[in-house]
């Protein structure tokens, strides 16, 4: 809602956010629907310089329903338009535009499921990971403000990897702490992203009563 306001400082780092947070699901979706790498890529600048227009999210609001599915109907809507056009945009189209990983993009997404996913569930689960990620960076800038980055990356060892690979004693060791302290310090970690992943969905849903399907319905894309 800030970025669709009125053009201001507030409002350019919102939109800045959104193109930051969102972009590589629009990348993908356009890859899947048969696009070459580099047309995927000029479609996608194209469209967030559509986005950085600020005319386009003007009166979006939360009775439009899930900011997700808005997003993806632009999208749609641009392609058919830039076909209409006989072609996608060239790289950028003169516009100045943030900066975006293009090659990581690429290696990402060669690394997505090939056969089991509609260009429409991929977009859903870029869009879930997208989430995940926000909510896990918010999680750590809170440890390194606190100055705790090696309890940080101590306690998402318990998130990042499979049962049996580490253990609590293991690493209660390496923090010279009792194992119960550091189960205490893992449950409360593991709360606060929770809460942090509720607060990112809450911002892109109509109502908060949709946030627990939401969330349902993203972890379940996200594990495909």
């Amino acid at each position: 809602m800030a970025a669709g306001g009125v053009s201001s400082a507030e409002a350019s780092a919102a939109l800045e956010r959104l193109c930051r947070t969102y972009w590589y699901p629009l990348y993908a979706y356009v890859r899947r629907r048969g696009y070459s790498q580099h047309d995927a890529e000029d479609l996608t600048q194209g469209f967030l310089a559509h986005l950085l227009a600020h005319s386009f999210l003007e009166g979006v609001g939360r009775t439009k329903g899930k900011f997700r599915s808005f997003l993806l109907a632009s999208l749609q809507n641009f392609m058919a338009d830039q076909r209409d056009r006989a072609g996608a945009l060239k790289r950028g189209a003169g516009q100045s535009l943030i900066s975006l990983n293009l090659e990581e993009a690429a290696a990402r997404y060669e690394g997505e499921p090939v056969d089991n996913l509609s260009p429409d569930k991929l977009f859903d689960r870029g869009w879930a990971m997208a989430l995940l990620a926000r909510a896990q960076a918010r999680l750590k800038d809170e440890y390194m403000t606190e100055g705790k980055p090696e309890l940080y990356e101590a306690l998402r060892q318990f998130n990042a990897t499979g049962p049996g690979e580490v253990t609590y004693g293991e690493v209660a060791a390496q923090l010279a702490m009792p194992e119960n302290t550091l189960k205490s310090l893992v449950h409360r970690s593991r709360r606060r992203y929770r809460q942090l992943l509720r607060e990112e969905i809450a911002q892109t849903v109509s109502t908060l009563a949709e946030v627990d399907e939401e969330i349902r319905y993203l972890l379940q894309v996200a594990s495909v």
